[in-house]
């Protein structure tokens, strides 16, 4: 991990409460646009996706609410966070009880911001920079639960990931998602297991709160 990153990280956030999880503390950025270009300065690149891990995005808010109102589903379980961004829902998931807690994103500064949020909030998880998508599944689960909140925001992505949550659900593997209503969510594959009303920002969401789902792949 590059030492700056994290610097980098403090410099352009605010730490404080996550709006619907507010056990939960997260390095933030108020705007999302100043970020987004300071990112791309940063990185002496333009057209970069948006900093997903400098928000806490409404399908991992409601992912991460679910999970400590219910440790049961985690507790003394191998638990996979994927594209987790600010490592919100690992992090839930740690204070829950889970045994181990793993979370993979393909952006490099999400290992500075993840770092940073586990710091805060006194847990440890596992952090995993890179593509999970196209790997073939173990023989047998490597994670008993894999959490997979707002992602399928995108066409191409959400049918990458739905392919890869249902090999690793075919072979016994507990998969969550939480969603809010994204396009290319495949709802008839799934059972809603909750839902929320989740305080959202202006800056990346058409409405102040947006109401959230907890799915379950059956």
């Amino acid at each position: 991990m590059i030492p700056d990153r994290k610097a980098f990280v403090r410099a352009n956030t605010v730490l404080k409460p996550v709006p619907h999880v507010p056990e939960i503390v997260l390095h933030v950025a108020d705007e999302a646009v100043p970020i987004w270009r300071k990112t791309e300065d940063e990185l002496d690149a333009m057209g970069l996706p948006p900093p997903y891990w400098a928000f806490a995005w409404a399908g991992g808010q409601a992912l991460a609410r679910y999970v400590l109102d219910r440790p049961e589903t985690v507790a003394g379980k191998r638990v996979l966070d994927l594209a987790s961004g600010s490592g919100l829902v690992a992090i839930a998931a740690v204070k829950a009880g889970a045994a181990l807690v793993s979370a993979a994103d393909i952006d490099a500064f999400t290992e500075a911001a993840i770092s940073l949020n586990a710091e805060a909030n006194g847990v440890y998880v596992e952090i995993m920079v890179r593509d999970l998508l196209d790997d073939p599944p173990p023989p047998i689960p490597r994670y008993d639960l894999i959490l997979a909140g707002d992602l399928f925001y995108e066409r191409d992505t959400a049918a990458r990931a739905f392919t890869f949550l249902e090999r690793h659900a075919a072979i016994g593997t507990m998969v969550l998602i939480g969603d809010p209503g994204r396009a290319y969510l495949p709802k008839q594959r799934l059972t809603q297991l909750a839902e929320y009303s989740v305080p959202v920002t202006r800056d990346l969401e058409d409405h102040d709160i947006k109401r959230t789902a907890v799915w379950r792949l059956t």
